[in-house]
């Protein structure tokens, strides 16, 4: 993890937050849509789900390690 906290700057912290409000909001938006949709409705929840995992990952580490307050 030490490693992990010299790579990340600032500016990479931010780029990185914003990258994970991104792919957030897009899991959300595939949840409405395969909501919206019969057969969509199983591969909307995947890949909503997914991606707005992926997106509170990316914004707890830029939070943690790349000083994004």
């Amino acid at each position: 993890m030490l490693t992990l906290a010299l790579v990340l700057k600032t500016h990479t912290g931010i780029r990185l937050a914003e990258v994970g409000e991104a792919v957030g909001a897009v899991g959300g938006l595939a949840l409405l849509v395969g909501g919206l949709t019969p057969f969509g409705r199983r591969a909307g929840e995947i890949v909503g789900g997914l991606a707005i995992a992926v997106g509170f990952a990316c914004l707890v580490i830029a939070t943690r390690w790349g000083h994004f307050h």
